[in-house]
């Protein structure tokens, strides 16, 4: 399960805020999944929860935006919508496809107080 390790860098990255900004607790985490990403939404809130407790993050609302995926079809010459990471093209049915967006995964909101 890749979600613990990506779940324990959040939680670093989140204390590292926390002791920059000088804060009390984090109330908000708000993650950008794509949806080539291979990460779990679920398994990630599971493993969210695991690895917050007893840290400044522990009761943190998790909130997960999904990102849609994309890439460049050669053929097409084109970006294209993207379903799954090694799917054909939409337009042309080609398999050279290369993903653009949606593989990512970020923090984009941390909310402390």
């Amino acid at each position: 399960m890749h979600e613990m390790s990506l779940a324990e860098g959040v939680l670093q990255l989140v204390e590292e805020t926390a002791r920059r900004e000088n804060a009390r607790r984090v109330k908000l985490v708000v993650l950008e999944i794509g949806t080539l990403s291979s990460v779990e939404p679920d398994a990630i809130r599971f493993c969210f929860e695991a690895v917050t407790h007893g840290s400044i993050a522990q009761g943190a609302a998790l909130e997960i935006v999904a990102s849609q995926g994309a890439g460049w079809c050669m053929p097409c010459a084109a970006t294209v919508p993207m379903t799954e990471i090694y799917g054909a093209c939409p337009q042309c049915g080609s398999y050279q496809v290369q993903p653009t967006s949606g593989t990512e995964m970020r923090v984009k909101e941390i909310g402390i107080e």
